[in-house]
């Protein structure tokens, strides 16, 4: 464990210390939960350069005389952050109080401190203003990526679903692109919803226009950071479609005679059933 590890570990357990009997208090519940008094310090996770996240705490608490006040802070305010990054106030009165704050997209892999603040407005709850230190890793490492199946086969042109499993790690909710690269047939990107500490399945579906065996990567990037991506190899085997061949045959595409023969057959088939009916 490297010092950096260690210090983390140490901000965490600090976060869980219980607070003072009686003494004014802010709840974080969000993206962990724990109970701070004025100048506490709390971790809050890992967040990719350039991701958002949000920070909630309840705008309940008591006062010094142990008395339950429901709205005592009105508002939830950054007033520290590192260069580069950037942060939007909670809503006024809302309860729980929620404040986003967004990493620099420059921001190196470390620990950064943040210092937020609770705000009475003119005091009218008698609590004043409360200050906590929140500490965030920032590092691309942030999910974790698998493909089920890793080996497929479908038709020629027949969709083959590929469940794409996403374990966000991180504390970020930003949006993450599901694509695929240099393949023979249009695939789109899909953008999906990963919420952090959870892990989600997405059913994504490739296909392709030609027989053969393919080797690609699925690839999944967050939308607001291309520093924070993973891929997966997958191997597909796409079968020729006889329904296909048929169709290539009305394009004047030379196909083999195994296709040919049926086809004919087919066709006179057709031509007997015609003279029949028609008496001709």
């Amino acid at each position: 464990m490297d010092s950096r590890q260690a210090a983390v570990m140490v901000l965490a357990a600090i976060a869980l210390l219980p607070v003072a009997a009686n003494a004014i208090s802010l709840s974080v519940q969000g993206p962990v939960n724990g109970t701070l008094n004025n100048n506490g310090t709390v971790f809050l996770g890992n967040v990719g350069p350039g991701e958002s996240f949000y920070v909630s705490a309840s705008a309940s608490t008591t006062n010094a005389s142990g008395s339950y006040v429901n709205i005592g802070w009105d508002r939830f305010v950054a007033v520290s952050l590192p260069s580069g990054w950037s942060a939007q106030s909670s809503t006024l009165y809302e309860n729980p109080m929620k404040l986003k704050i967004t990493a620099s997209p420059y921001a190196q892999d470390g620990v950064y401190n943040l210092k937020l603040r609770a705000v009475n407005l003119q005091n009218y709850s008698g609590l004043g203003n409360i200050t906590i230190n929140a500490v965030v890793n920032v590092t691309p490492d942030v999910f974790r990526l698998s493909v089920s199946p890793s080996t497929v086969s479908t038709g020629v042109n027949q969709p083959a679903d590929l469940g794409v499993v996403i374990n966000n790690t991180g504390i970020s909710d930003d949006p993450f692109l599901i694509n695929v690269a240099g393949l023979p047939a249009w695939n789109q990107s899909e953008e999906v919803i990963a919420l952090h500490s959870s892990s989600s399945t997405f059913s994504y579906p490739v296909y392709f226009d030609e027989p053969g065996q393919y080797m690609f990567n699925i690839t999944v990037t967050s939308e607001t950071s291309p520093l924070v991506t993973r891929s997966y190899p997958i191997v597909l085997n796409v079968r020729p479609s006889v329904l296909n061949d048929y169709y290539a045959t009305g394009q004047g595409v030379v196909i083999s005679p195994v296709i040919v023969e049926p086809a004919y057959g087919f066709m006179l088939l057709l031509s007997d059933a015609y003279h029949w009916l028609t008496g001709s």
